[in-house]
């Protein structure tokens, strides 16, 4: 039964796609019609059915009024047998009366018609009280009138109050018929009016049919033509031989169709070009950028942004974003997603997130809404994605940097003006050798504290491009001083400071400052984590041709036909050694192994100077430690040689390294 009617439900669609639109809309108007003329029928029959309750219940109300003023004598007096015999013959002499009960003032139902007493006292013994409001007996001027329909038809409930020698003495009540002559009048108009309305139909129905007999194919034709152009057929012609009205559409369809064949023709390369343009300067951006449309589902999407989302390999384009994003990212856009999808917001704003796989990178990622040419209406979506790693890393490094040298500072400052205030405010009190030691102290804090600023103006020097004149230098010259500078802090640690130099070593092309503060920082970073009883070695020797492989020859400076001779300088030192895991960050700023052990002092800038001093030098440094053991730092620099000439076919030429090595001035070469 249940196909039966989707069947039924299916012809009558099809049957009603086939109409016109002039049909549908004759339709329309002719329902809304009969719809007015049925609707003003049912009101005329309503306001007759109306008119017809007020008299019933106006009726029904003197009726109960008559016959309560002739049984109000009876009930006062308790005379119940002349009561029932009286109500008896009232009853009989009216169709009108349905039934008649009597209560007491409790409710309590002594007397019903056409029920017996015997019958009200058993049949009806779960029914025999009138429930009436408990105000009723204050409210005994007029008597109270409802209706209700029951199987029989419909009934007027009229409840009068009994009022004797004024004494509420209980309540008659009273259900009447309605006028018959009423009734069938109302169910001759509704008759009248169904069948009006389904002569109208049957009228409409016919034309309709007529209507889609004669017009129904051109509209078909035209409706799959219109439905080929959207599809981008616009070949599409419709032949058939109709004038008036509908043959001026079928013209003008035509002539639409070719219009927009050439139109295709003249503008699809420039389309694709354009587009292949788009595309190729989205996948090019360093950005990552995603394109969605407002179901969230990725339209386009770029290479950076596929390395950044590691979707290398997958289908993005065509699903929804939220299912392949990673669960960090997931979690910070999806509401943002949804409301700006949804037109609730225009500005998705800007959030960060650190992702963890494949490798740890911090990423900003900015929502921006696409709107159409009246920026009213959001049609799409743009993620675009930075990494901001080393922007992250530079900021926690930038803090770091502060917060070292805020308190690096802090403590000689503090030093300085607590010795200070003491011999200021109790010099007298104080002897003369005691005076001596606070100043040696306030000294030593100045000292250090001229040690720290001048590590934050030697990085800021060697990181910017200032250019330095490099010369010939002895090794010699800057390890003794160095070895005397640092033998009295090495003294009073119980450390023994060694050099092992070669004889008859050659002067290597260097700057004698910058070499003294990599020899500076490099001893004074040996003693710092060397233990007392342990040793500080400086060595230097000469490499042969053979070991000069270490020299940075992947700096273009010194691509030359032959290995270059090179000097060899160690620090070598029995201290605590660096473990593995910090290594590879040791010479980077700020950083300090003294972050993890919080024992010994310092700004962490001491091996990133030195790092960026070998490197001026065209080198770099290297490390080999072992926990317990002790650390070794080394690096390679070139020997020192007059200039000399290069040949060439064409012309004769004289190179220097200044000239090689541009932007640093260096006024040696390198031996060949």
């Amino acid at each position: 039964m249940l196909n039966f009617l989707r069947q039924i439900q299916k012809t009558i669609a099809r049957w009603w796609s086939e109409f016109t639109l002039q049909t549908k809309l004759m339709a329309v108007a002719t329902l809304v019609v009969s719809l007015l003329m049925s609707g003003l029928t049912f009101w005329a029959v309503n306001v007759i059915q109306e008119d017809a309750r007020l008299n019933d219940t106006r009726f029904g109300s003197d009726l109960g009024l008559l016959l309560a003023a002739n049984v109000t004598p009876l009930i006062g007096e308790n005379k119940k047998t002349e009561l029932a015999q009286f109500s008896h013959r009232f009853y009989s002499s009216t169709s009108s009366i349905r039934y008649m009960l009597y209560a007491d003032e409790e409710g309590s139902i002594y007397l019903g018609i056409p029920f017996s007493e015997s019958e009200v006292q058993t049949s009806l013994t779960l029914r025999r009280k009138i429930h009436l409001p408990d105000d009723y007996a204050q409210h005994t001027d007029e008597p109270m009138v409802r209706q209700h329909l029951t199987p029989d038809g419909e009934v007027t409930d009229v409840f009068v109050p009994i009022i004797y020698e004024g004494v509420y003495k209980g309540v008659l009540a009273i259900g009447t018929n309605p006028n018959p002559t009423v009734v069938t009048s109302s169910n001759l108009t509704r008759d009248v009016t169904i069948a009006v309305f389904v002569s109208i139909w049957v009228m409409v129905i016919l034309g309709a049919v007529f209507n889609a007999l004669t017009i129904t194919r051109p509209i078909k034709e035209l409706l799959v033509g219109v439905k080929n152009i959207a599809s981008g057929n616009f070949k599409q012609q419709v032949d058939l031989p109709f004038g008036g009205e509908l043959g001026e559409l079928i013209f003008s369809f035509n002539e639409m169709a070719e219009k927009l064949e050439r139109y295709e023709e003249q503008n699809i390369e420039e389309l694709t070009a354009e587009k292949a343009k788009l595309e190729t300067l989205v996948s090019t951006i360093a950005d990552g950028a995603v394109l969605l449309d407002t179901s969230l589902h990725v339209v386009l999407v770029n290479t950076t942004a596929r390395r950044f989302l590691n979707w290398e390999g997958l289908k993005i384009e065509g699903n929804n974003v939220l299912y392949s994003l990673p669960n960090a990212i997931q979690a910070e856009i999806t509401r943002p997603l949804y409301r700006m999808a949804k037109g609730e917001m225009r500005e998705g704003g800007e959030f960060r997130v650190t992702l963890k796989d494949p490798v740890d990178r911090t990423i900003r990622i900015l929502l921006t809404s696409v709107l159409d040419l009246t920026r009213e209406t959001v049609k799409g979506v743009a993620i675009t994605i930075q990494d901001i790693t080393r922007e992250a890393e530079l900021n926690e490094a930038k803090s770091q940097f502060i917060s070292n040298v805020s308190h690096e500072l802090r403590t000689p400052l503090f030093n300085i003006k607590s010795f200070i205030e003491t011999l200021h405010e109790y010099g007298e009190d104080l002897s003369l050798e005691e005076q001596r030691e606070f100043l040696e102290t306030a000294n030593r804090e100045t000292d250090r504290l001229t040690r720290l600023v001048n590590d934050v103006l030697d990085l800021s020097k060697l990181e910017s491009c200032r250019t330095y004149n490099f010369e010939a230098v002895d090794l010699a010259q800057p390890i003794e001083q160095t070895l005397r500078t640092c033998q009295l802090n090495a003294r009073d640690k119980g450390i023994e400071l060694k050099q092992e130099i070669q004889p008859d070593l050659p002067a290597v092309v260097g700057h004698y400052d910058l070499l003294l503060q990599v020899f500076t920082n490099l001893v004074g970073n040996s003693l710092k984590f060397t233990p007392s009883g342990g040793t500080v070695t400086i060595r230097a020797y000469l490499l042969e041709k053979a070991e000069t492989n270490e020299l940075d020859q992947e700096n273009e400076l010194f691509h030359v036909s032959e290995p270059t001779h090179t000097v060899r300088i160690e620090v070598s030192d029995t201290g605590i050694g660096i473990p593995s895991e910090d290594q590879q960050a040791i010479f980077d700023r700020f950083f300090r192994v003294e972050n993890r052990v919080h024992t010994l002092e310092g700004t962490g800038l001491g091996l990133s100077i030195v790092r960026n001093i070998v490197e001026k030098h065209q080198s770099r440094v290297h490390l080999s430690s072992e926990v317990g053991v002790g650390t070794t730092f080394w690096f390679d620099i070139a020997v020192f040689q007059a200039v000399k000439p290069v040949l060439h076919t064409d012309h004769l030429e004289t190179h220097t390294l200044g000239e090689l090595a541009t932007p640093l001035d260096v006024t040696a070469s390198i031996v060949q």
